[in-house]
């Protein structure tokens, strides 16, 4: 975060403390004055009652008993130490969709956060330790929040907001996450010990009592502490406490107890010099909605204007789409002719149900134990994209182009390992198969998703994908939520929505600021065309109550169902201009001419459809009249719209140019007096603009407005705004303060006059007595880690007139004006704690606490 930023001359080393600024007794003493005023600590604030500093108010939060009560909206400032102040309780109502966030100081500290159901016992869920933790609560209720300090200690912000969607990448793993019990995704940084001290892979996870089952050296690697013995070795080399009686609830379930091991390992190689990631083996699930199945029309491909772009391509050979997926029934007559070599990467051969691990046969054995219970997804999905125009059966959207069948789902679901295999397999990446195809793919199909499961190791992977050339398209997903699901969320993969026969968003699919497009996923609760079938995606699948694998056509609905609609139409585009690259497809699908889309619902892009409703004609023209020559530069701001909860007071907007040639921002205006624009330092008008809202004088409701950036060529892009105002929030409460009234001595800073004391209805009414006359800085903040320094990260923080760049206070006489704020910045370094401290000072030094009080360390 951004802390003080001090001019040259406070730019100096911290220097001793110096109270006041006599001189010799032969001189006259100078005439003195008093500066004071009021401090007033940013509503719905609160601090942890039992903070490290002790002279502070003290009142013990230590148990569930003696939780310590929370507005709903809060930003809190707290403290927690392993060895004189380990566990911190809070309680709260809570909506659902609210978010809880910690952000912690120290790196090197291990605080944990654990979200409690109202008795107080039973977990609901926990993040690991990191530098931010982000735990999603699902339904309204009492609450109960529990900070542990593991090891070491630290300063924390913790922040109860209403944006659910808030902080989930890069945020630490967390307990009700799927993955696998005992497995731990990791990459390792060679670079860190050398090649020649690095060892081989086994080597390297046998030194962290961890085994190597499958990775290799310069990529992903999978190792695993499975078993109790496994997990206790691994732990212990790896410096992590036993896991604690209290930790979880009594009876928990013990599947629990190793999935909350394996996240404390993993946080304990996050923090290694020699790991570049570790990530849990999430767990992903195929993203549709089930459905009877019967065959009849494809309505869904005249709604994105599919005829017509038949007229111009129906797809080459040479445009391989790769389907991540369940695999294909290979002897399915409307796909055996549509295929290319594939492979299955399903390691665990229970999960796999074909009796082996990872395997050169890409076929669906099905998905289920049982005769009918299997869902074959993903020969549904290989239908959508390259069906076969033969006379019978279904025909795909690209029916000339071919399907690589890549298997990563099977009984359960699939792992983020195995899935990652066969990402970089489909893009000609090194991989556990040994082998990459004759020729990559160019396009990924990814009907599958898990909310919330970030992994900074799945990223690189789909960004190695998108540099080789390879255009991305995943699921949104199915649960009618906002909040991002992945791999669709990551930086540069396609995120689809789901629309209905009549182009309305489907009632399952997810909305948020990661959507990029909408296509046809169908809604099998319904028949508006009166034909006496369920409006599904209509595909090909297997049949199996027989005991017998045989071809059939069913409807399904879903996301899953959405996502091919837009691959097939990608490798039509590949079909036409081969050379066609990711960064110009989303060049195409961010104009706001919507080259690539039909807008639907809010002019320009929405949470809902993205950019819009895929056309194929459109993409298609689009992609012939572009291919080989430079796309003309137009603007594109991020996220689309801006949603201001009530515990939100800014925002940010990023302006970027897409294309190329010259492009400047020429204009930004709004049409709400509540809202402000912070523009970037950039004369061109590129960069990060920072809205601003004021709620004074605002009746409680909902508020719209929208900002407009005009670009020097192209059109405008308009960013729609809303505003939640609710009742005023409780008066704020930063915990004891020190204000200090610093000056730049001849060694450094000097402090001169510090007034310190606790905050009486959100304010703090200081008082310095006996300034001379001279040009000072008046800073003010908490010490919550008794350090002897204010300001320090997670700690409460202000200068008069404004926290940022410090302005000096000459001081000639008598004031009483000195007003200003101080707040908790949730947000303690960007991209967290181990991004490291801003350059220059961050803190300053205050007067020690008497001799004799002892404060928690």
């Amino acid at each position: 975060m951004t802390r003080l930023r001090t001019p040259a001359a406070l730019a100096l080393s911290l220097a001793a403390l110096a109270c006041g600024g006599g001189g010799g007794s032969q001189q006259p003493l100078p005439t003195t004055f008093t500066l004071s005023g009021h401090i007033a600590a940013t509503a719905g604030q609160d601090v942890d009652g039992d903070v490290a500093d002790p002279v502070a108010p003290r009142r013990p939060n230590d148990s569930a008993a003696q939780a310590q009560q929370l507005a709903p909206v809060t930003t809190l400032g707290g403290f927690a130490g392993a060895g004189t102040d380990p566990q911190d309780w809070y309680k709260a109502a809570l909506e659902a969709g609210q978010t809880v966030v910690m952000d912690v100081a120290d790196a090197a500290a291990s605080l944990e956060l654990c979200v409690l159901a109202s008795d107080g016992a039973t977990v609901v869920d926990c993040a690991a330790a990191g530098a931010n933790q982000v735990i999603p609560v699902a339904a309204a209720g009492q609450y109960y929040l529990r900070v542990t300090a593991a090891s070491g200690s630290s300063n924390y912000a913790l922040t109860l907001g209403m944006n659910g969607a808030a902080a989930v990448a890069g945020a630490a793993p967390r307990l009700a996450l799927p993955f696998v019990p005992g497995e731990i995704v990791v990459r390792f940084r060679d670079d860190a010990l050398g090649v020649a001290a690095a060892g081989d892979l086994p080597q390297r996870a046998a030194a962290l009592g961890l085994t190597a089952l499958a990775g290799a050296r310069g990529r992903a690697a999978l190792l695993s502490m499975s078993g109790p013995e496994a997990r206790a070795r691994a732990l212990a080399a790896l410096g992590v406490e036993p896991l604690a009686p209290d930790a979880l609830d009594a009876g928990a379930d013990p599947v629990l107890a190793e999935k909350w091991d394996t996240l404390r390992a993993i946080a304990a190689l996050r923090r290694r010099a020699d790991v570049e990631s570790a990530d849990p083996n999430f767990v992903f699930q195929p993203a549709l909605v089930p459905t009877d199945t019967y065959y009849k029309y494809q309505w869904h491909y005249p709604l994105i204007s599919l005829p017509q772009a038949w007229d111009l391509t129906t797809g080459v050979a040479g445009a391989v789409v790769a389907v991540v997926d369940t695999g294909v029934f290979l002897a399915h007559p409307d796909l055996s002719g549509q295929l290319v070599t594939g492979y299955d990467f399903i390691r665990d051969p229970t999960m796999a149900n074909d009796g082996n691990g990872i395997d050169p046969n890409p076929d669906d054995p099905g998905d289920a134990a049982t005769l009918g219970g299997s869902s074959w997804h993903g020969t549904h999905v290989a239908g959508t994209v390259a069906a076969a125009a033969d006379g019978k059966g279904v025909v795909g959207v690209a029916w000339n182009a071919r399907v690589m069948p890549l298997r990563a789902l099977g009984v359960g679901g699939g792992t983020s390992y195995d899935i990652m295999q066969a990402v970089r397999y489909a893009a000609g990446l090194a991989n556990d198969s040994g082998t990459v195809p004759a020729t990559r793919a160019a396009v990924i199909n990814l009907s599958l998703g898990c909310q919330g499961c970030f992994s900074s190791t799945e990223q690189a992977v789909y960004t190695s994908a998108r540099n080789a050339g390879v255009i991305v398209v995943a699921a949104a997903g199915n649960e009618a939520s906002s909040a991002p699901g992945y791999p669709a969320a990551y930086a540069g993969v396609l995120s689809v929505s789901a629309v209905d026969m009549k182009g309305a968003k489907a009632p399952y699919s997810n909305t948020g600021s990661t959507i990029d497009l909408a296509a046809p996923g169908g809604n099998t609760a319904v028949d508006l065309d009166g034909n006496g079938y369920a409006d599904g995606v209509l595909s090909t699948l297997v049949k199996d109550t027989t005991g017998t694998r045989e071809p059939i056509y069913a409807f399904y609905q879903g996301t899953s169902m959405a996502a091919p609609h837009v691959a097939g139409v990608m490798a039509l585009m590949k079909s036409v201009c081969p050379q066609l690259a990711p960064a110009t497809v989303d060049q195409l699908l961010q104009d706001n001419g919507g080259q690539l889309t039909r807008d639907l619902g809010t002019p320009g892009r929405d949470d809902t459809f993205g950019w819009g409703l895929i056309d194929a004609l459109k993409a298609v023209q689009a992609a012939g009249a572009t291919c080989g020559a430079p796309l003309p530069p137009s603007l594109s701001v991020t996220p689309g719209r801006l949603d201001f909860g009530p515990g939100d007071g800014s925002l940010q907007l990023q302006a970027a140019q897409v294309g190329d040639g010259a492009l400047t921002v020429t204009a930004v205006s709004d049409d709400a007096a509540w809202l402000t624009l912070s523009p970037p330092a950039a004369a061109s008008g590129l960069g990060a603009y920072t809205a601003t809202v004021d709620r004074t004088g605002l009746a409680d409701g909902r508020y719209t407005a929208r900002i407009t950036f005009t670009p020097s060529s192209g059109d405008p892009v308009v960013i729609p705004v809303t505003l939640q105002v609710g009742a005023a929030a409780a008066a704020g409460d930063v915990g004891y303060l020190y204000v200090l009234l610093v000056r730049d001595g001849v060694s450094g800073v000097e402090l001169v006059k510090q007034w310190d004391g606790a905050a009486s209805g959100g304010s703090y009414a200081f008082r310095l007595d006996g300034v001379s006359a001279g040009t000072y800085y008046l800073v003010a903040g908490s010490d919550m880690n008794n350090d002897g320094y204010i300001c320090d990260a997670g700690e409460a923080c202000g200068a008069w007139p404004t926290l940022g760049v410090l302005t000096p206070l000459g001081a000639s006489g008598p004031r009483s004006d000195l007003d200003f704020s101080v707040a908790f910045d949730p947000a303690v370094a960007p991209g967290g704690a181990a991004a490291g401290p801003p350059a220059g000072p961050r803190a300053f030094a205050r007067q020690p606490a008497p001799k004799g009080v002892a404060g928690l360390r």
